[in-house]
């Protein structure tokens, strides 16, 4: 008896295929979901990171904390969009161990203090260049955001901007909010934003 055939996307398949490699397909295409970090959490890769304002952090400095990367771009109007809502969840759940680390993906210093002196920001701004972040998650679309519990690990992503609700989904994985893990997909094609 070989393995039970298994679809993608609703198309018969002849090969094994596992949930995660689904999950990472769909977000390939740029479908914007929250990922489930798989059947298993896993430790967060190994990082540091410094802040424009001087602040260092990595694994060791942040745990016992519940660790939100975003990789966000100025010049992205869903990174724009989501900055807002992310800065609000910050200011209700600081006090109960969040932390915010916005890595932005590439530009220049001057150019992301410029933006910030016009918007400013509640989340920790870190420029790619002084982190390895972007690289140990990954990351290539933006908005992007992973989330890593206070054990160290990995326990969620989202691809994708939605504003308030999909991020205080994705902190439930890591027991932030009411309702304690709540595991379930969200699709976010019903965002408000979705015909920016």
């Amino acid at each position: 008896m070989g393995l039970p055939r298994a679809t993608i996307f609703g198309m018969p398949t002849d090969f094994a295929v596992s949930r995660r490699e689904v999950l990472a397909a769909a977000g390939s295409l740029g479908l914007s979901r929250i990922l489930p970090a798989g059947d298993r959490p896993e430790a967060a890769p190994g990082f540091s990171a410094k802040t424009l304002d001087g602040e260092a952090f990595n694994n060791q400095s942040l745990k016992g904390k519940v660790v939100l990367v975003q990789f966000w771009a100025t010049w992205r109007p869903y990174c724009r969009l989501d900055a807002g809502p992310l800065d609000d969840l910050l200011a209700e759940f600081e006090k109960d161990g969040l932390v915010a680390l916005a890595v932005d993906m590439g530009e220049p210093k001057k150019t992301v203090k410029a933006f910030l002196e016009r918007s400013p920001r509640k989340a920790k701004v870190v420029l790619m260049e002084d982190t390895n972040l972007a690289a140990r998650f990954d990351a290539k679309s933006f908005p992007q955001y992973e989330l890593i519990d206070r054990e160290g690990m990995v326990v969620g992503r989202q691809n994708g901007a939605g504003g308030a609700e999909p991020l205080r989904r994705l902190l439930r994985k890591a027991g932030l909010g009411s309702g304690g893990r709540d595991d379930r997909p969200v699709d976010l094609r019903s965002s408000p934003r979705r015909g920016m």
